[in-house]
């Protein structure tokens, strides 16, 4: 039995779809380009993964308008379903998506609100704006894909995915294989000689463009050094939850609220009231120090009674009145013994 020459219509969980590559003057003969697609599934979901499709093999002259024209127009389904293809190496540093944004936007006001402080996200956008305008001017028309690369491909809706994928098993089935980049010729940059002529000039850029990039560079770089510099003093003068002052490079630019300080402190000791028993050994350590202050106050007490003592017995002539002292000379002068006078002393007191 000889063996067969069909292409599967799906391999794993990829859905095969073959593309018919043009002919070329320099390789005039007719080639067949294999695309593997499915369902987006990253180990990291985001709020587009339910609506994205992940695309496996693509042709190294590969652009967003290459895609978009093939899971559209070259599959008969409406234009304009697509929202973004992101490619590989690209993706990482693609900008976040709308969801994505507005969900950054709520983490940072719910974050914001609890500090009870006011943050200037305008500022911080229009910093990265300017930045991304000051990059240099691109020296490449076109960009080129390593062999067997991929990409994602988001659509504007979950329905709009399902209606993709089925039309490219669809074609893989009845084998209707569309010719890569046909109906959007001229749209692109040429490739050959022309496009290595325009890098060629590329490569050279317009002195007036060139200054204002690198002047729109320092000055956006300037103003992220004076935002760092001021973050990092207010941090030096700021307490945190704990009541600490962080330590940060560079000297002190003012010294430190002490009331701020105090106010931070009280509240950690507010959260840590009620928790001096929570542990055996707090309670073990509790009735060690109430015993210390019994046998301290005892050992005061002695001390006290033994001073008491050793006064008992001391003659005070301050201590009497005119009264006592004249009858205590009237029995000296009678001729009372000596023993007896002390005996009446000790008596007095």
């Amino acid at each position: 039995m000889a063996p067969s020459n069909s292409i599967p219509s799906q391999v794993s969980d990829y859905r095969v779809l073959q593309i018919a590559l043009p002919s070329l003057a320099a390789y005039p003969t007719p080639a067949t380009h294999y695309l593997y697609v499915r369902n987006h599934e990253p180990k990291l979901p985001t709020p587009t993964t339910a609506r994205s499709l992940f695309l496996v093999n693509l042709p190294i002259d590969a652009t967003e308008a290459h895609i978009k024209h093939l899971l559209s127009s070259q599959l008969s389904l409406p234009n304009g379903r697509i929202e973004t293809v992101q490619f590989e190496g690209s993706r990482s540093s693609a900008l976040t998506s709308p969801e994505e944004e507005v969900l950054a936007a709520a983490a940072e006001a719910d974050f914001t609100k609890k500090k009870g402080k006011k943050r200037k996200r305008s500022d911080e956008a229009g910093a990265a704006v300017d930045l991304k305008r000051a990059e240099l001017p691109d020296i490449w028309d076109r960009e080129l894909h390593r062999s067997g690369s991929t990409a994602v491909v988001v659509f504007v809706d979950r329905a709009s995915m399902d209606a993709s994928l089925k039309a490219v098993s669809r074609a893989s089935k009845l084998e209707r294989n569309p010719v890569w980049g046909e109906g959007i010729e001229g749209k692109l940059p040429a490739l050959g000689s022309a496009r290595y002529l325009n890098h060629q000039q590329l490569r050279y850029p317009d002195k007036t463009q060139l200054l204002n990039s690198v002047n729109a560079y320092m000055n956006t770089f300037t103003a992220q050094e004076a935002a760092r510099a001021r973050l990092l003093a207010r941090q030096r003068q700021e307490p945190d939850e704990d009541g600490f002052i962080t330590v940060t490079r560079g000297g002190r630019s003012g010294p430190a609220r002490q009331e701020e300080a105090q106010e931070k402190a009280e509240k950690q000791r507010e959260k840590q009231k009620g928790l001096e028993d929570f542990y055996r050994f707090q309670t073990r350590e509790k009735r060690k120090a109430k015993a210390g202050e019994l046998v301290r106050k005892f050992q005061d007490d002695r001390h006290k009674l033994k001073e008491m003592r050793e006064r008992r017995g001391r003659l005070r002539p301050e201590s009497y009145g005119a009264s006592q002292a004249t009858a205590h000379g009237r029995q000296y002068a009678a001729g009372v013994p000596i023993e007896n006078q002390t005996h009446l002393y000790q008596n007095d007191e």
